[in-house]
C-alpha cells in the first residue's frame, strides 16, 4: 500500500518538487543525508513500484541497532521531507519505508533483479555528492553491510605467548561494483584496506581504524 496523504499533497501541488525532475536537475535536499542514505540503499535497500506511479523505498535495519533505525528514518525525512516514513516490522528487523513517485529519480540504480547480478554505477551527480561527503557514504555502507569487530591473535612477548586484541572494520557485499565504490571512497579519505576474500573488505591498520572510529564508529 502507498501513502494516500503523500499522493494528495503531490496532486494538490503542496509537496516539495523532486530536484531531479526540474528542467535543470539539481542535487537532493540535504546532500550529506543523501550520501548516507545512498550507502544504506546500496547495502540493504530496495525500491518497489506500486499503483499510480508510486514507489516504496525500503531499507532493512536489524532490531539489534535501534540507533541505526532512527538514523535511517532521519535521513529519509531529510531527503524527502514531505513524505511519510514508517517502520514495518519483520522477524529480527524493521523495514524503514517511505513512498514517493520520485525514488527512482533519486536512486537511478533501481532496476529489476538483484544488485549483485547487474551493473551498479553512480551517476555523475551522485559521484559529486559522494566526493563532497565521502564519510557519510562510507558510514551508510558500513551501517548497512559492515561492522566493527574485535579480533585477536597471539604474540610472543618476553618469551611468553600472550593474547593480543585489536579492532577492525569489515564490509561485506556480493556486488563487485558496490565493493569498488566502497574501496574507491576509502582511498579518497586515506583509509588503508585489504581484500579478505571476494565479498569482504577489511580495515585493520591502527591509523585507518582510528579514522573510521572518528567518522563512522560501531553501529548502535
Amino acid at each position: 500500500m502507498y501513502d494516500m496523504g503523500t499522493h494528495k499533497r503531490a496532486r494538490n501541488g503542496r509537496a516539495r518538487p523532486c530536484p531531479r525532475c526540474h528542467d535543470t536537475p539539481g542535487e537532493p535536499d540535504e546532500p550529506a543525508s543523501y550520501a548516507y542514505l545512498l550507502g544504506l540503499y546500496l547495502g540493504d535497500g530496495c525500491i518497489s513500484p506500486h499503483r499510480r506511479g508510486i514507489h516504496s523505498l525500503r531499507i532493512a535495519c536489524a532490531d539489534a541497532w535501534p540507533g541505526l533505525i532512527d538514523a535511517c528514518a532521519d535521513a529519509i525525512r531529510a531527503v524527502r521531507p514531505d513524505n511519510k516514513v514508517c517502520r514495518v516490522r519483520s522477524q529480527g528487523c524493521q523495514y524503514v519505508t517511505s513512498w514517493s513517485k520520485h525514488w527512482p529519480c533519486l536512486f537511478p540504480q533501481h532496476g529489476p533483479g538483484k544488485k549483485h547480478e547487474r551493473k551498479i554505477a553512480l551517476a555523475s551527480w551522485q559521484q559529486e555528492i559522494v566526493d563532497a561527503h565521502p564519510w557519510e557514504f562510507i558510514r551508510g555502507l558500513i551501517h548497512s553491510d559492515g561492522c566493527r569487530t574485535t579480533n585477536w591473535t597471539t604474540r610472543l612477548i618476553a618469551g611468553e605467548m600472550k593474547r593480543y586484541e585489536y579492532p577492525r572494520y569489515f564490509f561485506t557485499n556480493r556486488s563487485a561494483d558496490i565493493i569498488r565504490l566502497f574501496t574507491a571512497t576509502l582511498d579518497a579519505v586515506g583509509v588503508d584496506w585489504k581484500v579478505a576474500n571476494s565479498r569482504n573488505i577489511s580495515v585493520a591498520r591502527k591509523a585507518s581504524v582510528a579514522l573510521m572510529d572518528l567518522h563512522v564508529g560501531p553501529k548502535h
